[in-house]
């Protein structure tokens, strides 16, 4: 089995970013977020980007980063709330945004992956998410025809890897990071360690190491973010 493992973000996405590219990116706020893939994103200076993702970070974090720097002209997400760059954006015009219901997106990156072209649902039936789509009646119920997503590149945080890129997740850190694993041509994932082969229980593996084809080991940068606190 091919080691995976690369030195630095930089190194890991070389050979694999060019202009108008589309992307997947794992992640929920800034929860299982690959910070410093994003970092080196940004500083590769590719633009044109369409991104998938659940939302865009906030606004000097995450993806936000790369809305600060002009580097994405569209966005696939659920949820434009914590950030005032990415709602500016969009209201001037200056973003393009499809908006897809949450469960609806990670479905389209899961079926991707999966090789399944599309698939029927009764989520968004009778709103904008269904202006332009296919219906059609299953046992007297109005579906909508949703697409899979495939992307060129997916970025993924993960807790643990194996050297040959089996996958752990920590907690809720996991969210949408499964599903846009499976979506990529390329998956990248940045990892908090790196363990032998051998050593992840197999019955414990999140992703298989097939859809993963590089790893880079990070020292994560937990952001908070909304904190709440209490005089009490």
């Amino acid at each position: 089995m091919p080691d995976k493992r690369f030195a630095t973000s930089t190194s890991a996405l070389d050979g694999l970013l060019c202009n108008d590219m589309t992307l997947a990116v794992g992640g929920f706020g800034l929860c299982g977020i690959p910070e410093q893939l994003i970092i080196a994103l940004r500083d590769s200076g590719v633009t044109g980007l369409t991104a998938v993702s659940n939302n865009a970070g906030v606004d000097d974090w995450g993806l936000g980063l790369l809305l600060q720097s002009r580097q994405i002209s569209k966005m696939v997400s659920s949820y434009v709330g914590e950030n005032d760059e990415f709602a500016r954006q969009y209201l001037a015009g200056e973003l393009e945004l499809e908006f897809t219901p949450q469960g609806t997106l990670a479905e389209r990156m899961r079926a991707g992956g999966a090789g399944i072209p599309g698939f029927y649902t009764r989520t968004g039936v009778g709103t904008v998410v269904a202006e332009g789509k296919e219906h059609r009646e299953f046992e007297g119920v109005t579906h909508i025809l949703e697409s899979g997503i495939r992307v060129d590149v997916a970025l993924v945080k993960a807790w643990k890897a194996d050297e040959v890129g089996n996958l752990i997740y920590r907690k809720t850190a996991r969210n949408f990071n499964p599903a846009v694993a499976m979506c990529g041509k390329t998956t990248v994932a940045e990892v908090e360690e790196i363990v032998p082969v051998g050593t992840l229980d197999p019955d414990g593996i999140h992703t298989p190491g097939i859809f993963v084809d590089r790893i880079i080991q990070t020292v994560p940068e937990r952001r908070i973010e909304q904190r709440t606190v209490s005089d009490l």
